[in-house]
């Protein structure tokens, strides 16, 4: 009798152990489970809700269900109430149960959403991937909460702070941090002042707008700590502006250089007005053009390489067309500068004209490479790839001229020619060959350039036209065949104009700039830096 009781109880408890097992799932699915049917609830209400505790329940789908919703690949079925995943190849992963549906139900329909609902995936994935083991995920986590500024994240904020070892990372997840304590109700004086003080060091424009969101009825000294950070910020911002802005001058001067220095050469050599140099710089865009559409139709794996295919094309087309011009027009007219400059705007017509023949009226689109494409900030000041390269390259072909110039035979020609044309050619020089070779390197040169201003204004047949004025303003504030001169004019107007555009506006700054520049020449007529020698002096 003791045996069956002994036994009995054994079973009993056994029973109540298996019952405990596989139950205690049914009475206690976890917050994940208990979030799902507020999914399918189809109440934005209810999706907040749902969110919110997806987000701090730990699990292992809590990631890719919030950001699921964000991307409308959570999907419910109304008449069960049984919620979906939708992975990157289609399949529909059943939330309940975990396994992935064969035949998924008719009808499904995505999780909807709303401004407050986008706000708290952001803010929900920013706190889910404050731990991640890829510093830029954290990164970027950090930068969400900040915008967001969910107060649900503090907790998780200081623990990631606390095992965070990237300065970068540790420095952004401060002002995430900073950013929640100035704008939460229950903050402490000392908690928000040290939070204003981080904010204040960050001096960019979010700062400020989050320094002017601290609540009116704060205390006097979190006042008078705010408009401290908020002067500072400004002062900041005023100084990150200017550098902007001779950025922009010094990329814009480095564009009118490249404009500007083969008419240098050209105006220089043989004081010939040249107005179809623009046109030399028209060709070199439509050479890009050209290679990069046949690259596009027959080698597409060679485009970011177009570029350094259609550098040398467009000098040597454009050379051969300078080259052409000389001999054919420009020989004929020398010590006649008027008809030089009636004969050479009339070509430029004429060129515009077979372009748009060519190629028709309109704008034709030439692509960045992968290498120029993008942009990437220091402190306040945003640098784009494409106007950091074109620096890079008028000052690399700045220095190849000067190279050319000093060291080479024909620069020796060339300089003899620009000094004394009469004693050069006694000397033995032939000075109608370096004109045209001269010609031809000028227009080679305008035809790179026209390579590099494919990539920042538009390709049509008026291209040099926009280019021609200001590179003459340059080559006569400068000093006729100067190029030093051509370098610290071009990076001076272009400086200048992008500190006159926005108090007086585009057109009205060239306008200044034009004026000043006549009134200088009054007191230097030849330039800032005249050339020397008995010919020139004469």
């Amino acid at each position: 009798m003791q045996f069956i009781r002994a036994v009995s109880r054994r079973l009993a408890a056994v029973f109540i152990l298996l019952a405990a097992v596989f139950c205690a799932p049914l009475a206690h699915a976890g917050p994940f489970e208990d979030a799902l049917p507020k999914l399918a609830a189809d109440s934005f209400s209810d999706t907040a809700d749902a969110i919110s505790a997806i987000a701090v329940s730990g699990h292992a789908d809590a990631e890719p269900v919030v950001s699921g919703i964000g991307t409308g690949n959570v999907l419910f079925d109304p008449a069960t109430k049984s919620v979906y995943l939708r992975d990157a190849s289609g399949a529909l992963k059943n939330l309940a149960t975990g396994t992935t549906e064969a035949s998924p139900p008719a009808g499904l329909r995505p999780v909807r959403q709303n401004n407050r609902i986008r706000t708290m995936v952001d803010a929900a994935l920013g706190t889910l991937r404050l731990m991640s083991p890829d510093p830029q995920k954290r990164l970027a986590a950090a930068s969400a909460v900040f915008k967001t500024r969910d107060a649900s994240s503090l907790k998780l904020l200081d623990e990631a702070l606390a095992k965070e070892t990237d300065l970068r990372v540790k420095k952004v997840l401060s002002e995430a941090r900073a950013a929640i304590l100035i704008v939460a109700p229950n903050t402490s004086e000392k908690d928000r002042i040290a939070a204003i003080q981080v904010i204040g060091a960050k001096g960019d424009n979010d700062a400020l707008s989050l320094l002017r969101a601290v609540p009116a009825n704060a205390s006097p000294d979190v006042k008078a700590a705010t408009a401290s950070a908020i002067a500072a910020v400004e002062r900041s911002l005023a100084l990150w502006e200017v550098s902007q802005n001779v950025w922009y001058g010094l990329s814009l001067g480095s564009v009118l250089l490249l404009a500007a220095i083969g008419l240098a050469i050209t105006f220089g050599v043989m004081g010939v007005i040249n107005m179809a140099h623009g046109e030399m710089v028209m060709i070199g865009a439509y050479v890009t053009f050209v290679v990069q559409e046949v690259i596009r139709q027959n080698y597409p794996g060679l485009f970011d390489y177009s570029l350094a295919i259609a550098l040398p094309l467009a000098f040597l087309i454009a050379g051969f067309v300078g080259v052409l011009i000389e001999r054919g027009i420009i020989r004929f007219l020398y010590g006649r500068p008027l008809e030089t400059l009636l004969a050479t705007w009339g070509l430029s017509l004429i060129l515009q004209q077979a372009v748009r023949t060519a190629f028709g009226p309109t704008n034709r689109e030439v692509g960045a490479p992968s290498w120029m494409s993008g942009a990437f900030e220091i402190g306040g000041l945003a640098i784009t790839y494409n106007r950091l390269w074109i620096i890079v390259f008028s000052m690399t072909v700045f220095v190849a001229l000067l190279f050319v110039l000093r060291f080479t035979r024909f620069g020796l020609e060339m300089r003899a020619v620009t000094q004394n044309r009469r004693m050069a050619s006694s000397m033995g020089i032939k000075t109608s060959y370096v004109d045209a070779l001269t010609f031809g390197l000028g227009s080679g040169i305008a035809g790179i350039a026209g390579v590099a201003l494919s990539q920042i204004d538009n390709v049509s047949p008026n291209l040099g036209q926009g280019y021609i004025i200001d590179s003459f303003l340059v080559v006569v504030f400068g000093g006729v065949g100067n190029l030093f001169g051509t370098l610290i004019a071009a990076l001076s107007l272009g400086i200048a104009n992008k500190f006159l555009e926005p108090f007086a506006g585009a057109v009205l700054g060239k306008i200044v700039i034009l004026v000043l520049i006549i009134i200088f020449i009054q007191k230097k007529p030849r330039g800032l830096f005249a050339l020397k020698g008995r010919a020139v002096e004469a």
